[in-house]
């Protein structure tokens, strides 16, 4: 689902970065009101998480894959502002250090994934999410999310003239729409065991009630440095559609690093090359925020 360079015309790139920009802004601004300090280190390590989790490709169809987005999991466990500012981070790691998504595109990227598909993934959870039908409301929270970050990205792709016939339209909706299944039943489970660990989680005014930070982490790097050794190989349903539309040679990268494709190609053998690099980013992930936590602690120490 993440858009590389070239795919889009540049008025649409340009417009989408103008979106995002101030968008990520905004809740950049309001998560920090929103969360208190202690709340600070669940940003990170749900990131971690998240981008571990990314990693893992799923067969959803034939010769074509998916993989967990996480927008509707994050809106879950952080709200919708620390969510979208999570998500936002999440992709421009991807996009500068694994060229996962283009680094013009980013602006497309984040608008589709951290901002319209987190809210899409937190309006039914806003709406049921405390009642008896919570857990179908985060199903439909996670399904929500990846179907309109979908649909954005080929409105996207229409808009910067690439014509997508109805039949193959049908098609890859189809295959998004498996995915998008497959992202509400992950959220359901995740969202479950997550309680399971401390059933106060969720509770955004005790910081105390968070998850144990120490577990999650450590599931993030057995699934980043170990799960994606497993990861399937084949397309996910965006770069198969880009394939059938005969696109795919467009895609081309404004620099390189040595975790291109989540591969440190500098290491032998292979495994030891995707466990490296997923270790390196999900620990970005976290750091990040870590030094979130630790900028926040030295403002809030000099204004007091």
């Amino acid at each position: 689902m993440h858009i590389p360079d070239g795919f889009l015309s540049t008025p649409v790139w340009v417009a989408a970065g103008a979106i995002s920009l101030p968008s990520v802004a905004f809740y950049a601004r309001k998560a920090q009101v929103a969360l208190d300090e202690g709340r600070i280190p669940l940003m990170g390590v749900m990131g971690a998480f998240v981008f571990a989790a990314q990693m893992i490709n799923f067969p959803v169809g034939v010769g074509t894959s998916g993989h967990l987005v996480g927008g509707a999991l994050l809106a879950v466990t952080l709200g919708p502002a620390a969510a979208a500012l999570v998500m936002t981070a999440i992709l421009t790691v991807q996009a500068l250090l694994f060229q996962d998504g283009g680094v013009l595109a980013l602006g497309a990227n984040v608008f589709n994934m951290a901002i319209a598909g987190v809210l899409a993934g937190y309006l039914p959870y806003s709406y049921w999410g405390s009642g008896s039908r919570r857990r179908a409301a985060i199903f439909a929270g996670g399904f929500l999310s990846v179907f309109t970050s979908a649909c954005l990205a080929m409105a996207q792709l229409v808009l910067s003239g690439v014509p997508i016939p109805a039949a193959l339209a049908g098609v890859s909706l189809a295959l998004f729409v498996v995915s998008a299944l497959i992202e509400g039943a992950i959220t359901v489970a995740v969202v479950s065991s997550l309680q399971r660990l401390n059933n106060g989680w969720m509770r955004k005014s005790e910081a105390a009630g968070r998850p144990r930070l120490a577990f999650v982490l450590v599931a993030a790097c057995l699934i980043g440095s170990v799960g994606a050794l497993f990861a399937s190989s084949m397309p996910d349903g965006f770069e198969k559609l880009s394939e059938q539309l005969g696109i795919a040679a467009r895609a081309w990268n404004l620099f390189e690093t040595p975790l291109m494709d989540y591969e440190a190609r500098f290491l032998q053998p292979e495994w030891l090359r995707k466990s490296f690099a997923g270790l390196v980013g999900l620990g970005l992930i976290y750091a990040i925020f870590l030094g979130l936590g630790r900028t926040r602690r030295g403002r809030l120490s000099r204004s007091g």
